[in-house]
């Protein structure tokens, strides 16, 4: 098994939304649908059918279209559980002006870390990862050397923690815990900038010099 990924890098922030499925499968899976939905929505309805919409966490760029792909592909929110109120009412956590409006969500799942789901044909593993924000969690495909690590980890970079409920010292340990619970080969689909690997990160990375083996 592979997968088929498919990147889309929406609205003013640069957020990646990505698309995902089993190679040969028409069942997909989305993660993060910032904003522009009909963008994803055509995306998607060349892929196959949408069966779940992933969410890391919930900043606003990275939830602004949920509403809308949700609506139209009639696929259930998996959100992290102690998020849920954010993504519930998406504009009263907006902390800066011009962005927006964007229309809120309840989840239809929660998530917070140790779940594993079967979604897609595919089994994916849901790692507690906070120090960006208090509930972000990353998605492992199991057996593919794959993680959706939303704002945890960039390509030469980290999540930033200088908004409400971040923490240096404790997204520092969620990336260590990614280093090591997953190959170095492991493909990286991060929330903003490129895509990279986990041995890349680690070797060139110089956020995480203090991690170095």
């Amino acid at each position: 098994m592979s997968l088929d990924v498919e990147m889309l890098t929406v609205g003013a922030i640069a957020e990646n939304c990505f698309l995902f499925r089993s190679a040969g499968s028409d069942r997909v899976l989305v993660v993060d649908p910032g904003e522009e939905a009909e963008r994803i929505l055509a995306a998607a309805a060349e892929m196959g059918t949408v069966e779940a919409i992933l969410l890391t966490h919930c900043h606003f760029d990275h939830i602004g279209a949920v509403a809308p792909v949700a609506a139209a592909t009639g696929a259930p929110v998996y959100c992290p559980k102690i998020e849920t109120p954010l993504l519930a009412d998406i504009m009263a956590f907006v902390p800066w002006e011009g962005f927006g409006p964007f229309e809120s969500y309840d989840a239809d799942e929660t998530v917070e870390g140790g779940e594993a789901l079967e979604l897609a044909g595919l089994e994916l593993d849901v790692i507690f990862t906070p120090g960006h924000s208090p509930g972000h969690v990353t998605y492992s495909v199991r057996d593919e050397e794959a993680i959706f690590s939303g704002d945890v980890l960039f390509q030469g970079s980290v999540g930033r923690v200088d908004l409400p409920g971040g923490d240096g010292p404790t997204l520092m340990q969620s990336i260590s815990t990614l280093l090591g619970s997953h190959a170095e080969e492991t493909v990286v689909y991060p929330g903003h900038m490129g895509v990279t690997t986990l041995g890349a990160e680690r070797a060139t990375n110089p956020f995480l010099a203090s991690l170095a083996r």
